[in-house]
């Protein structure tokens, strides 16, 4: 069957307002941690470990000491004593417990074990180079393969209701009647981040107050782990983090090496900036992990599934136990009345991992819906039907309802765009007029929706500019511009003359901005605080001002003050007052998905387009349709660009990214941009997108649930299943590589 692609057919929303910050990122006006300049400034270099686990024995900087510009070398034996910060999934700030020059002790490849410090960038990386180091080994597990010890059950090591196991009914039984089952295995590699900003970290102290310019996702956290390892007061710090360039987990919580620049700063007398290669935070930063999945599916012969179980083996550190929520997701995509997920942990010598866009769901949906997938083809069901008759009308875990469900209308909006009707059923039997295998694949995704507690002030002044000041962090995501636009819209001002503070412990409290959560958690308070501004306005406007379409800043002059001021705080649904302590206390503060009276959820359907060229089999994915459920679009602009950035992501996952391990001496191999391949702009073809756009008032007063994260979830799968609808061939390990079509 020769198939050409249709015409698409969006429904989308009109682009609306532009980014806030477009014109100065294009001009390479925006400043970033690592451009920031100060009069007398250090620069800073890491030496890392080349051994996986052990010790140093003894380490030589003199010659280091002796090139000219050389400030200082810092080893463990002459840093000022310093405390830990703690682990974030523990009680602390950190992305892992351990923190170098602590000790001699060596946990992973690449911990630093020296850091020099220079006149200039240049001198601080050639004496780095020349510090030599005696290490002590001991035997270590670089992989999932070289485990030296059985995965642990989560459940048991990590008492915490996240973190149990989940069950419904009983699946093992219902999978024994069930009349038709499938027994599915699945291998996912570890992957890392690569924003295109790298980390960096500018100290300074001023009388006895420390300043630190850091690209992060959790300023406040940040700040309050300085403070505990240098054992100062957080009112000494302050972290400034107004831009990134990207940070999808990387950034999410303290760094190793903060602590050692501020302490550099504080010997030296100077400003001290670190910026990392790129080698190194492949060693110093979060990552993640490796996961092996099984997927036990039953279906009755009418084609409705009675039993799921969903077993994950997930790599972790020595040191730390970085737990597994995969099947958060797994036991909701469809309406199973019998489901168990287990999640168990595998201790290996790496630094800690963490959480990389959609840490958990990504890899949990390509094993369940390529499962799901196959479950239909066993069936002869068409997967998109097969969905269909599968869904859920309330939660399976709790029995709650949805906040909202638009699954079904993602399914179906979707397919109509994608062309679905045209798709025939049998694999291998659509080419294109070039001869190329065509295949079709669709696959469900979802994403808790959660929300953090927020504090939020409005600012009018009488000059009619607009300051707003709240917690949370723009990383490219669109944040700045959300807030701007609903701030302008509601007090009738220009955009530009909407100025937003986040990102900036100076303002107000900065609460980790991760999980999809950053608009949900920051737009309610800002809408609350607006509105009180506005009702401030109409009581001590002159009657003068206060006819019809009068706007905010004709209500202020008719008052006659200089400005007008308004704050609001709000945390999420269930959530007690006390957890305002947390948040301004740096601690990580998110409720979801389950809340008192519903659970909640962002949905998204992907379809998808690949062409396997016939003698070479390169698979290309020319064309993708995504239709998303995440409430109320506040931003069409950023919303759109959120979904095609997260179809990029899935297409790399799929198709190009895996670390490599080295099993020799431990730590990654291909860790810069040459040999960690992602996608480039020749990969990618057309992406369509689309919303339900139905707001979930439910869930909060903006009715945004959330859309980064899910943007990725079912986009691997989604090919996967594509390629088998090409080729008749099931691959149950990604990336997807052209030799496993010739094997």
């Amino acid at each position: 069957m020769a198939i050409r692609t249709p015409t698409p057919t969006p429904r989308t929303p009109q682009p609306g307002a532009e980014r806030v910050d477009a014109r100065d990122k294009v001009r390479g006006a925006l400043r970033y941690a690592g451009d920031q300049r100060r009069p007398g400034l250090l620069h800073a270099a890491l030496v890392g470990s080349r051994i996986a686990r052990g010790s140093v024995e003894a380490i030589d900087t003199r010659a280091a000491r002796r090139l000219p510009g050389v400030q200082a070398v810092f080893t463990h034996e002459d840093i000022d004593a310093f405390e830990g910060g703690g682990f974030l999934m523990a009680g602390g700030f950190g992305f892992q417990s351990v923190y170098p020059l602590r000790s001699a002790q060596i946990a992973h490849r690449g911990q630093t074990v020296a850091m020099v410090v220079a006149d200039s960038l240049e001198t601080a990386r050639e004496a780095a180079a020349l510090v030599t180091v005696r290490y002590a080994t001991v035997p270590f597990s670089a992989g999932l393969d070289q485990a030296d010890a059985p995965p642990v059950a989560q459940a048991s090591v990590l008492p915490l209701p996240p973190f149990a196991d989940r069950r419904v009914g009983d699946a093992p039984a219902a999978l024994q009647s069930a009349a038709v089952t499938v027994d599915l295995r699945f291998e996912l590699p570890a992957q890392h981040q690569n924003p295109m900003e790298i980390i960096a970290t500018l100290a300074e102290w001023q009388d006895g107050r420390l300043t630190v310019h850091e690209p992060t996702q959790n300023s406040e956290g940040v700040r309050h782990g300085l403070a505990r390892q240098l054992g100062i007061s957080p009112g000494l710090v302050r972290v400034v983090s107004p831009s990134l360039g990207g940070g999808f987990g990387q950034k999410n919580s303290l760094q190793p090496h903060t602590a050692l620049v501020a302490l550099a700063a504080r010997r030296l007398g100077r400003p001290v900036k670190l910026v990392m290669t790129r080698a190194q935070q492949f060693h110093n930063a979060s990552f993640r992990p490796a996961g092996r999945h099984r997927v036990r599916l039953g279906a009755d012969a009418g084609g409705r599934l009675v039993a799921a179980v969903h077993e994950i083996d997930q790599q972790t550190s020595r040191h730390d136990l970085f737990p597994s929520v995969g099947t958060e997701i797994t036991a909701r995509l469809y309406g199973v009345s019998h489901y168990l997920g287990v999640e168990r942990l595998v201790r290996t010598d790496v630094q800690t991992p963490g959480y990389m866009r959609a840490p958990f769901e990504h890899p949990a949906a390509f094993a369940f819906e390529s499962a799901v997938d196959e479950m239909a083809y066993a069936l002869d069901r068409d997967p998109v039907a097969f969905r269909l008759a599968n869904d859920a009308a309330t939660d399976p875990l709790t029995g709650k309802p949805f906040s909202s469900r638009h699954s079904t209308e993602c399914l179906v909006r979707g397919s109509e765009m994608f062309g679905w009707q045209r798709r025939s059923m049998a694999p291998g039997s659509m080419r294109a007029p070039d001869g190329s295998l065509v295949g079709w694949g669709v696959a469900l995704g979802l994403y808790k929706a959660a929300m953090a507690p927020a504090f939020a002030t409005v600012r009018l002044q009488a000059d009619g500019a607009v300051r707003v000041s709240v917690g949370g962090h723009e990383m490219g995501q669109g944040l700045r511009t959300t807030i701007a636009v609903t701030v302008a819209r509601t007090l009738g001002a220009p955009i530009a003359a909407v100025e937003v503070r986040i990102g900036d412990t100076a303002g107000a409290p900065q609460h980790l901005t991760a999980g999809s959560w950053g608009t949900a958690t920051a737009l309610p308070p800002v809408m609350e605080a607006v509105e009180r501004l506005l009702d401030d306005l109409r009581q001590h406007a002159g009657d003068a001002t206060t006819a019809p379409g009068t706007n905010a800043l004709q209500l202020l002059r008719g008052s006659g003050r200089p400005f007008a001021q308004a704050e609001s705080r709000r945390r999420a649904p269930g959530q007690p007052e006390q957890v305002f302590g947390r948040l301004t206390g740096g601690l990580p503060a998110a409720a979801g998905p389950e809340y008192p009276d519903f659970v909640a959820f962002s949905f998204i359907a992907h379809f998808v387009e690949v062409r396997v060229e016939p003698t070479t089999r390169r698979i290309r994915v020319p064309r993708v349709v995504s239709v998303a459920d995440c409430g109320a679009v506040i931003s069409p602009r950023t919303a759109r660009s959120q979904v095609e950035g997260g179809v990029v992501w899935g297409i790399g996952a799929a198709l190009r990214e895996a670390s490599e391990v080295d099993p020799r001496y431990g730590g990654f191999l291909n860790t810069d941009l040459a040999e960690y391949v992602l996608p480039v702009a020749a990969d990618i073809g057309r992406i369509e997108v689309d919303f339900v756009g139905r707001p979930d008032y439910r869930f909060n007063a903006s009715g945004a649930k959330g859309l980064g994260e899910v943007a990725m979830v079912g986009v691997a799968p989604a090919i996967a299943n594509a390629v088998f609808h090409a080729t008749g061939r099931r691959f149950r390990r990604l990336p997807l590589l052209m030799d496993d079509l010739f094997a």
